[in-house]
């Protein structure tokens, strides 16, 4: 399993270990990833993610996942995020 953010995209980042020598050695840098399962308001569901807290601060700041996921582009998303995106679309053009 990839450590990726399923609604932000973020990934590992790479940097160097500096010693107090000075020497310096590869190293990477994980995203603190979290299993939680967010609410849809639209298709009235719940779905399981696999989420940066960072990503999950962003989405409670937007006011919910289904506001995210329609503000966000579609490149950053997973692939089970853009079918969700598409869901939701159909679903609030099929009400309006």
């Amino acid at each position: 399993m990839s450590r990726i953010c399923e609604l932000t995209g973020k990934g590992r980042q790479v940097g160097n270990n500096v010693s107090h020598a000075n020497n310096k050695t590869k190293r990477t840098f994980l995203p603190n990833l979290q299993n939680v399962t967010l609410m849809s308001e639209a298709l009235e569901t719940s779905v399981k993610l696999r989420v940066s807290t960072h990503g999950l601060r962003s989405v409670e700041h937007v006011g919910g996942l289904d506001n995210w996921l329609v503000k966000t582009s579609d490149d950053k998303l997973s692939l089970k995020a853009r079918r969700l995106k598409r869901d939701i679309a159909k679903k609030l053009t099929a009400s309006a």
